[in-house]
């Protein structure tokens, strides 16, 4: 994974693992869920997902204060 990207397990509907992706375009933070499947997390997952927007948050914020 570069830098500004995260990547957390999940699974689809069917349960076969997936993987849902944060980064950072510009000042924003994507959210890029498996293709045409909803994203079903554990707690753990959760506090995964959680992590890395806040991670993608504080990177825009940086990326911000550079220019």
């Amino acid at each position: 994974m570069s830098r500004g990207e995260w990547s957390v397990g999940c699974r689809d509907l069917a349960g076969r693992r997936r993987d849902v992706t944060v980064f950072v375009s510009n000042d924003k933070v994507v959210l890029v869920a498996p293709p045409g499947e909803a994203a079903v997390l554990g707690p753990l997952d959760v506090g995964r997902l959680r992590a890395a927007l806040r991670d993608a948050v504080v990177a825009t914020a940086d990326d911000v204060g550079e220019h």
